[in-house]
């Protein structure tokens, strides 16, 4: 089984992208990947920061693809319901 190497794989995503600014993309479907992007990536720090500042007290939410959606589209609401989950159904 063939690897791709790290500079492939951005080649073709660069690609991707400059082929969509060219020809054009539909508006609402790129809107709505590109708000889920960006919810995921502010749940992937949200959880971050959770794990640097409850390791103080022994909390630790591991960083998964349910954690992070969860954590994104929930906001601080997801996060305090998973570390509840961790503390009183996990531990």
């Amino acid at each position: 089984m063939k690897v791709l190497s790290s500079t492939v794989v951005i080649s073709i995503m660069v690609a991707l992208i400059v082929l969509l600014l060219i020809v054009g993309a539909p508006a609402k479907p790129m809107r709505f990947i590109a708000h889920s992007t960006v919810k995921l990536g502010i749940g992937i720090l949200f959880l971050f920061f959770f794990n640097v500042f409850g390791g103080a007290i022994g909390l630790h939410i591991p960083i998964n693809l349910f954690t992070t959606v969860v954590s994104g589209f929930l906001g601080l609401f997801g996060v305090a319901s998973l570390a509840a989950i961790q503390l009183f159904i996990i531990s």
